[in-house]
């Protein structure tokens, strides 16, 4: 029996890394697409292949179409929304065209692997309805972030339903844990563990009480592994293939604080800013589905999540200059 090939864009940070250590744990060999824009080639497996490219580039496309690969998963973006807002033309470069060149090739391809995309659990449902959201709530992005993570969802609709691709869809929630980037990713647990770990105020934008559904990412890995594995329904409309992947929990920006400060044992104190343009107020997401139709659910708490995540920067932080970075925006 042959060896299961993988591909994974965005393999060089930080949930892609993990999903790499994961499938290469499962038997797959694993070619990692990064251009290491904010990934890091530290994080790469030693077992993995690592090809430095941009997924909008005709290299990234042949690799794709002439890879014979099993599973294509589609992690690699342009995340900040906050950059979404100031350039949405690079967002939708990156976001759109770097993924419809990526479907293009797996069209193309005699193989047609199966394709992980991985969406966002917050973006694309806006703030006009009362969480926690179900796969089929209307979809009002108020970034052009989610604009685009709802545009390629769409698509890939499109491709299951025209081309018959095997494609998922897998809307994060808010992810955090060990190796997430503190500077380009804008993931909040991460920064305030730099924070205190610098001994500096946490700096909150807007008053603190949004709410997110913060889900370890261990646990999407193993949803990342699933729907790379599990039998899928019939292409049809646009969510019948898609899965919100959180805790189905909210927890507000202070309650995270709070929490993270009891897994580090420090006491620093809060600093407010002003809001960030294209912040949700309200985010969080129902995982019934999930639960139903892939028998998947979240194992890790967000108490001991924290403290993985705080003892990881406590190992792998300096005390250069780059750890008081202030907190960036909720981007999920």
């Amino acid at each position: 029996m042959s060896t299961l090939r993988a591909v994974i864009t965005g393999g060089a940070g930080f949930i892609g890394s993990h999903v790499a250590d994961a499938l290469l744990a499962a038997g797959y060999t694993v070619v990692v697409i990064d251009d290491l824009s904010s990934g890091s080639r530290a994080n790469v497996p030693a077992a993995a292949q690592l090809q430095h490219l941009d997924v909008r580039s005709p290299e990234a496309a042949t690799l794709v179409r002439e890879g014979q690969f099993d599973l294509l998963v589609h992690l690699a973006a342009q995340m900040d929304v906050r950059k979404s807002v100031v350039d949405p033309m690079n967002d939708a470069s990156v976001n759109i065209i770097g993924a419809l060149n990526l479907l293009e090739a797996v069209r193309a391809s005699p193989h047609r692997p199966r394709v992980v995309f991985a969406s966002t659990g917050g973006a694309v449902y806006g703030d006009f309805i009362e969480p926690p959201c179900i796969e089929t709530a209307p979809k009002d992005p108020e970034s052009p972030y989610g604009i685009a993570k709802l545009s390629v969802e769409y698509y890939l609709a499109y491709y299951a339903w025209i081309h018959g691709l095997d494609t998922i869809v897998l809307r994060f929630a808010n992810v955090f844990g060990p190796r997430q980037n503190p500077h380009g990713e804008a993931g909040v647990a991460s920064i305030f563990c730099q924070r205190i770990l610098a001994g500096r105020p946490l700096t909150v934008f807007g008053d603190g009480e949004q709410t997110r559904d913060y889900v370890f990412v261990g646990d999407v890995v193993r949803a990342v592994l699933v729907g790379a594995m599990c039998p899928l329904p019939a292409p049809g409309r646009l969510d019948d293939r898609s899965f919100n992947i959180g805790t189905g929990t909210p927890t507000s920006v202070l309650e995270l604080a709070d929490a993270l400060q009891r897994a580090a044992g420090s006491h620093m104190p809060i600093e407010f800013a002003p809001k960030r343009a294209g912040e949700q107020q309200r985010s969080f997401v129902s995982i019934d589905k999930a639960a139903r139709l892939l028998g998947w659910s979240p194992t890790v708490s967000l108490a001991d999540g924290l403290t993985q995540t705080f003892d990881w920067f406590r190992a792998h932080t300096d005390s250069s200059p780059e750890a008081t970075t202030p907190v960036s925006s909720l981007h999920k």
